[in-house]
């Protein structure tokens, strides 16, 4: 098995940077239950993100 393999790259829903390694919140989507992940520097922003699988929006 390679080392990239079994790794699940996480990116901010927000913004899509790659944050594997960094300090970001890691929540469940409110309406369907999808893992969410978002980038302190989205978050401190507030800025708003959309659930890939059901289209719930929030700040």
């Amino acid at each position: 098995m390679s080392q990239t393999e079994g790794k699940q790259e996480r990116q901010c829903v927000s913004c899509g940077i790659n944050i594997s390694g960094m300090s970001a919140a890691a929540f469940k989507c409110p309406d369907c239950g999808h893992q969410i992940y978002r980038c302190a520097k989205c978050r401190k922003q507030s800025n708003l993100y959309e659930c890939p699988d059901c289209g719930f929006r929030g700040p």
